[in-house]
């Protein structure tokens, strides 16, 4: 094993994210371990006969007590170049979060979020101490995280750039995350012809009428330009996620059918585009 890391931090500032990235970057993760149990695992990953390159351990608040300082200490002596990671984040951010994603904190009580998050920030603080690196998430939104992952343990070969095309309608709202929205409302639009109303962009018949005018396949072509230069170069500037988004009155024509025609260019590119359509069952 060449790298041995530690990630911890305080619930909800990221942890859960930030251990899937470095499993997507080749790195073996593993959970809810205690520090003495960790030594040993570190032991059995130095052997000449493992397969392992990377080891995260993931300690989580819930699982710390009067032993993990001293539990740390060991894997310090013992453990070459072993680093620890802390997440943090603010009271009030992660109050935001808690509340949007309405799970319970796993330390809460009777006491209030704020105050739980409170206490456990307290009964994090030793470790924190302990540290080799604190980020602080509460300004990063999970694809910055992502890439701030990648920065710091990816390697050159393992940090392809991952691509998202959707689509959406107008009258639900732009997607907040998008980095490069299209509007397709110039596009013919198959909401007029009755027996093409029901259907969507999904269904052949559709994706003739919205693709089959010189005018789509003009913006299919300009577009697919564009692309080939634009990926190459944002791949360059170490960006690792990129959401191209589709949009038309109410997502489920027009977007969608361009949509998926884009997502087959990208394929034929090489890519491998994760496809959502948001609104086309609306």
């Amino acid at each position: 094993v060449s790298d041995f890391l530690v990630l911890t931090g305080l619930s909800g500032a990221g942890r859960t994210a930030f251990a899937s990235d470095l499993e997507d970057l080749g790195w073996f993760v593993i959970d809810r371990l205690p520090p003495d149990l960790m030594v040993k695992v570190a032991d059995l990953a130095r052997g000449p006969e493992s397969p392992l390159d990377r080891v995260a351990f993931a300690l989580r608040s819930d699982t710390v007590d009067g032993e993990t300082l001293s539990g740390i200490a060991e894997m310090r002596s013992v453990v070459e170049g072993l680093r620890i990671v802390f997440l943090d984040c603010s009271t009030e951010v992660l109050v935001q979060r808690y509340e949007g994603s309405r799970r319970p904190h796993p330390l809460g009580g009777d006491a209030g979020l704020a105050d739980t998050i409170d206490a456990e920030r307290t009964l994090m603080d030793p470790v924190r101490a302990e540290a080799d690196l604190v980020i602080d998430t509460s300004d990063l939104n999970v694809h910055e995280l992502h890439d701030k992952v990648a920065e710091l343990y990816g390697q050159a070969d393992d940090r392809p750039m991952r691509l998202a095309v959707t689509s959406f309608g107008y009258k639900h709202g732009a997607p907040r995350d998008a980095d490069l929205v299209m509007d397709c409302r110039f596009l013919p639009n198959p909401h007029w012809v009755d027996e093409l109303r029901p259907l969507s962009g999904l269904d052949a018949p559709v994706r003739e009428h919205v693709l089959g005018s010189d005018l789509a396949q003009g913006f299919l072509g300009r577009l697919d330009g564009l692309l080939d230069l634009l990926l190459p170069a944002f791949v360059g500037e170490g960006r690792s996620y990129l959401t191209l988004a589709f949009g038309c009155t109410g997502g489920r024509h027009r977007s969608v059918a361009i949509a998926e025609a884009v997502a087959g260019s990208l394929r034929a590119m090489g890519q491998n585009p994760a496809v959502t359509h948001r609104d086309v069952d609306r």
